[in-house]
């Protein structure tokens, strides 16, 4: 019995192998569209792909053609080839406004740039531009269901942008060039008020007035140490119990030292 149904199983793959591979080499587009969403039901998403892309550019206006393209946006989309998941569910919801799941594919499409979001040390455009598909799609269909997850990546790729920005003004300050580095940190602190960064921020804003004021030509040194006090102050003002304030305290009686110079 156990050979008799091997046997079965093993006539069974090379009959669908078979199918399929006649299903690949035939002219006929409807004989490729069945076996493709056979594939499809059956999870084979590799092989449903591969007949999705050759149907696909003659489905365009059949009656069919919506499901195709949907299940073919759904084949990418679960063998994680996001960039082009993300076109066809864009496609998918410009060609098909008024389809059912027309909501679904246009989540769906963001949640790809999402998937295509690289950590923050890296270039962050396509976080750009995940941030704004989902904005989009939030705007649009306040009551989805998907709205949480959507709210909860929102937040994540804002939380990463954050960091990014942060850390791009720190390396301005890392490199010693410090004018660079207080328009930097003012720029992110203007961006995200809210920041819990904001403390570490005004600290090397001011870090940053302070060397750079303490190595000023005499000509413009005053103004710079009168800057980097007002940048202590400010980070004061924050938290006055900074952790920073040992060492900006240190700074400031530096400052204030170098100011003495100015009122003779």
């Amino acid at each position: 019995m156990k050979k008799f149904l091997a046997l079965f199983a093993v006539i069974v793959f090379l009959s669908s192998c078979s199918e399929y591979q006649k299903a690949l080499k035939s002219e006929d587009v409807a004989v490729k569209f069945a076996s493709a969403t056979k594939q499809y039901d059956a999870k084979k998403y590799g092989k449903a792909i591969r007949l999705f892309e050759q149907i696909a550019p003659a489905y365009k206006g059949k009656p069919q053609a919506e499901k195709m393209f949907y299940m073919y946006a759904q084949s990418l989309y679960i063998t994680e080839q996001y960039y082009l998941a993300g076109y066809q569910f864009e496609s998918f919801a410009a060609s098909y406004p008024k389809s059912e799941k027309m909501e679904e594919a246009s989540f769906l499409g963001a949640k790809c740039f999402t998937q295509l979001s690289p950590v923050y040390s890296l270039d962050q455009t396509d976080t750009y531009k995940a941030v704004d598909k989902l904005q989009s799609f939030i705007d649009t269909y306040p009551d989805s269901k998907y709205l949480a997850e959507a709210n909860e990546m929102a937040k994540t790729l804002r939380e990463k942008l954050e960091k990014k920005a942060y850390e791009n003004a720190k390396i301005y300050n890392n490199i010693s060039d410090y004018k660079a580095a207080m328009v930097a940190f003012d720029n992110f602190m203007i961006n995200f008020p809210g920041t819990p960064y904001k403390e570490k921020a005004l600290f090397y804003k001011f870090d940053s007035a302070y060397n750079l004021a303490i190595n000023s030509v005499p000509a413009k040194m005053e103004e710079r140490l009168k800057n980097a006090k007002q940048a202590y102050l400010s980070l004061i003002k924050f938290k006055a119990d900074t952790e920073y304030k040992a060492k900006a305290d240190e700074m400031l009686a530096r400052i204030d030292k170098d100011l003495q110079q100015f009122s003779k």
